[in-house]
């Protein structure tokens, strides 16, 4: 499908659109808004492209409409994304929400090392605040997993995206669900083993003890920074050794986790449902009601720049490690089935471009025109012209944050945390997954897909970059190591003279695994990375 085809964004709507777009799927795309006759509040508005949704995504009208109803029902929670208004056209619906100022959660987790006792405690005591909220509304949310655990500017845990979300609890009456829905390595087994698939219909499951399983494997990669298992089944290893040991798995990852959040976790990732903890039995868990510095009565973050700082700290990439080594699961697997798209920036200045495409079976949309000015967020370097490179990589980026996690001993800059008054002050909602570059745009794309080629990603063949060309664009439609999907794209932009920012902008899939994806890449092209330490 061509841009040209794609209606555009409804008019007739109470607020104004006042962004590009700052979160993305394959048919959906979420912009700020506000108020038509103010400038505050600032909320997110999700357009999702109905036909694109039904087509490609199997996604019913009807099943939008639930969305809405359920989002709608359980909003009002300090740790859900408050639900506003919607509304729709003949080709768009639109869901007008809280933003999420602080973007992704695990966006700001260390792939393969997560957060530390406390941190994790904060977190994970916010998911079931707002899950056991949603299960008194008779409400299973049925795909917790990292991409749906947002962060507000303060620092706090926001549940998103009721998609799969279903009513499990009327009026006293129970229902089962027997829809197959989630992300394998977050999903529960009796998910996979009761569900309706194809011609085999399902005995059906428990949506709000389905929800228990998948928030014991967050609690579990807050605390390891990668899942206990690839899936539930006995194609995997690991999970097939949790089984037949009885959850004394001899795994690396359980041996590092604290004693004291064992019992909890075998607790709630008991494979029996009907032996599984309730969320009663986890709110009463000695680990659970343990005392906590960085978390306040009201369940709120009582300390968020020290929390942040910690965070952000801990970000950080390693350049004496062999991205191709083989070391235990998600951290070392190749990225299988993956598709890669190169759009050079031609005559135009920018990217040459901007329609819908479908690679690799799959679908990637750009909603937004990079040419135009605005497309990056105002923490980017923005176009101005220095002196040398010199005074721009020592001058300029210092105070970038991402610069940090390539410094030998990652720190906040002072300039930041001298003015901080909240979370966001420190950890930026802005990914850190991008990169800066003196080399030359004709010798930094190759070396870009030489370092996907390495990893045994398939790369079509270069193509030559015109002189005077300022960007690039590779696209990027794969599964990771879990077979989970990985979609998103890297952008090579110039920023100032003689300077490239080279940012990797996930779509759709985990950002632990988008982060291990950019780790790798980076390690690879070390050669042209700047580095605060050189």
């Amino acid at each position: 499908m061509q841009h040209s085809q794609l209606a555009p964004l409804p008019n007739d709507v109470p607020f104004r659109i006042v962004s590009k777009t700052i979160g993305q799927g394959a048919y959906a795309c979420i912009k700020k808004a506000c108020p038509l006759d103010s400038d505050n509040p600032v909320f997110a508005v999700k357009y999702i492209h109905k036909d694109y949704a039904a087509r490609h995504g199997k996604i019913s009208a009807r099943q939008l409409q639930l969305e809405v109803t359920v989002h709608k029902h359980v909003s009002g929670h300090g740790n859900i994304i408050n639900f506003y208004q919607t509304g729709e056209d003949s080709v768009w619906r639109w869901i007008a929400m809280e933003l999420a100022e602080g973007g992704d959660l695990f966006d700001k987790i260390e792939a393969d090392e997560g957060v530390g006792e406390d941190i994790a405690h904060v977190y994970f005591s916010q998911l079931v605040s707002a899950v056991s909220f949603m299960h008194s509304k008779g409400v299973g949310h049925r795909d917790i997993k990292p991409e749906n655990m947002l962060l507000t500017g303060d620092g706090n845990l926001k549940i998103a995206d009721f998609g799969l979300a279903a009513l499990f609890e009327y009026k006293g009456t129970r229902k089962l669900s027997t829809t197959f829905c989630g992300s394998p390595p977050y999903i529960a087994p009796e998910v996979i083993t009761s569900s309706t698939r194809g011609q085999n219909k399902g005995s059906g499951y428990h949506p709000d003890l389905v929800d228990i399983w998948s928030c014991g494997i967050v609690l579990f990669v807050l605390l390891a920074g990668n899942t206990p298992w690839d899936s539930p089944t006995d194609d995997s290893f690991e999970y097939h050794e949790y089984v037949a040991t009885n959850s004394r798995t001899t795994d690396e990852l359980w041996q590092k986790l604290p004693p004291a959040t064992l019992s909890l976790l075998r607790g709630m990732l008991t494979v029996d449902p009907k032996s599984r903890f309730s969320l009663e039995d986890v709110r009463r868990h000695p680990w659970y009601t343990r005392a906590n510095k960085f978390l306040s009565a009201d369940g709120k973050l009582r300390d968020p720049i020290n929390l942040a700082t910690s965070m952000f700290e801990s970000l950080h990439i390693d350049f004496s490690q062999d991205p191709l080594s083989q070391s235990r699961k998600g951290a070392s697997r190749s990225f299988d089935q993956m598709d890669m798209d190169i759009d050079d920036s031609a005559n135009a200045g920018g990217f040459s471009s901007t329609q819908p495409e479908m690679l690799g079976g799959g679908m990637l949309m750009d909603w937004d025109n990079p040419q135009e000015p605005d497309v990056f967020s105002s923490t980017q370097p923005t176009g101005k012209q220095f002196a040398s490179q010199d005074a721009v990589m020592a001058g300029h980026l210092e105070d970038e944050p991402s610069m940090s996690q390539f410094s030998q001993q990652p720190s906040v800059p002072v300039s930041r945390t001298q003015n901080a008054q909240k979370f966001q002050d420190i950890v930026p909602s802005r990914p850190m997954t991008r990169f800066y570059s003196a080399w030359e745009l004709k010798l930094l794309v190759p070396l870009i897909c030489e370092a996907l080629h390495r990893l045994g990603v398939p790369v079509p063949s270069v193509p030559a970059v015109i002189a005077g060309d300022s960007s690039a664009m590779i696209r990027v439609i794969a599964k990771d190591g879990r077979m989970c999907p990985l979609q998103g794209k890297v952008l090579i932009e110039c920023v100032s003279e003689g300077v490239f920012e080279v940012e990797f902008i996930k779509i759709k899939g985990d950002p632990l695994e988008w982060r291990r994806f950019f780790k790798k890449v980076a390690i690879l092209c070390k050669e042209a990375v700047f580095r605060p330490d050189e």
